[in-house]
């Protein structure tokens, strides 16, 4: 039964809209690439470096924060709202000061930074939120930023915009509004636990409680998958559509549509695991997802009725239970420490994501697009295991509610 707390969904739904705000400082790279890659002469490596740099500085921003227990010692609202508005001044001095490639990735290193104070610290508040409902709050977010990483797709399926410094303008006024709407509006919830003292140790103890570990384990599992795909399936679905002759129009619309439909799905995932338990969800979800990437490449060149309803399977499962990690994480850990476990959590599943990320062009130039995912299959495998492992032991009664 979901928890009944006068205000609930009205401070969450806010607390959705400030998170997708602020992070459109991370997604507005992806949208203005060809238009800096024109103004500055960007070569491959740095076009790649400028989205790696956000992810660099998020892992780091993310590991300092959980040695230093910052989502858990200071007030959530505090640092969310203060992260948001430092990750919209330092987007905002890209367009202002930045005279090319070098300045810029720097910039976007310190947005990466920031941005690990609003991501993991968004589900820290939404924990505190929910109980019973945990796996569709956290779903909320998780989707709302699904339907957000899509949205550069869908702009450059119109033909991209002509001035790139109106783009990131508009990204960091978004996240200046974000940050703002936090303040004013969001609040930590009946199950906020009291600050706990400082202790750098604790990071320790994710690897030495086991159900912690497995949970981690699914989730890095699931993320060894999931940047790789988004970030190649609109080159891979480009290239495709070439053979088959349809327009390159259709290849970025489709991109669009495969990456946000796992933001409906991750809510409806959420439902799910709250009622049947997380690992059994999040089980059958990544056997999915593993299974798509071993068929995709087979569809390769095939006229699209075939290769896109693999593709949108894809991105439904591929996501969907990403939120039920950080669910689960969030009831194994102490309550004190629930913002640490978080942010370790998310800056060890980005770290895995760079190796993933850089390993499709080689893979792909080596043996082609019909074989250029299949490794991807490896995460959600072991992400399986892990999850099922977790189902059989005594941690499953601290899972949703005791569904495991």
């Amino acid at each position: 039964m979901a928890d009944v707390i006068p205000g609930k969904w009205r401070v969450l739904l806010l607390l959705a809209v400030a998170e997708l705000l602020a992070m459109a400082t991370w997604f507005s790279a992806s949208a203005v690439v060809p238009q800096l890659t024109e103004a500055w002469n960007l070569d491959g490596g740095q076009r790649a470096w400028l989205t790696m740099s956000v992810q660099i500085g998020f892992v780091a921003g993310a590991f300092g924060s959980a040695l230093l227990n910052l989502a858990d010692r200071i007030p959530a609202r505090n640092l969310f709202g203060y992260s948001a508005l430092l990750a919209a001044l330092v987007t905002v001095l890209i367009p202002l000061i930045s005279t090319g490639f070098a300045m810029a990735m720097a910039l976007r290193f310190l947005t990466g930074v920031f941005l690990a104070g609003v991501y993991p610290v968004g589900m820290k508040i939404m924990a505190t939120w929910t109980k019973q409902d945990r796996g569709l709050g956290i779903g909320l977010l998780v989707g709302a930023l699904t339907v957000g990483s899509a949205a550069p797709h869908l702009i450059n399926a119109g033909g991209g915009i002509p001035e790139w410094q109106f783009v990131l303008y508009g990204a960091a006024a978004s996240a200046a509004l974000g940050g703002i709407i936090c303040f004013l509006f969001v609040s930590e919830g009946p199950y906020a636990a009291a600050a706990p003292k400082f202790n750098a140790r604790y990071a320790l103890e994710v690897v030495r409680n086991r159900g912690l570990m497995l949970a981690n384990l699914g989730y890095l599992g699931h993320m060894w998958e999931l940047y790789a795909m988004w970030t190649w399936i609109p080159v891979f679905l480009l290239a495709s559509f070439q053979v088959a002759g349809v327009s390159a129009t259709w290849a970025a619309l489709t991109a669009f549509g495969v990456i946000a439909i796992g933001g409906p799905a991750s809510i409806l995932a959420g439902k799910l695991a709250d009622r049947y338990g997380r690992t059994l969800v999040t089980s059958v979800l990544m056997m999915t997802s593993g299974t798509c990437a071993l068929v995709v490449g087979f569809l390769f060149g095939m006229h699209p009725v075939w290769l896109v309803p693999v593709c949108l399977l894809w991105g439904i499962t591929i996501v969907s239970d990403s939120a039920q990690f950080s669910a689960s994480v969030s009831e194994l850990a102490d309550p004190q420490y629930v913002g640490t476990v978080l942010t370790l959590q998310t800056s060890a599943g980005f770290l895995l994501t760079m190796l993933t990320i850089r390993l499709i062009p080689p893979i792909q130039n080596t043996v082609g697009w019909e074989w250029a995912f299949s490794f991807l299959a490896i995460g959600p495998l072991i992400g399986v295991v892990a999850m099922l492992m977790l189902r059989r032991s005594p941690d499953r009664e601290k899972l949703a509610g005791g569904i495991g």
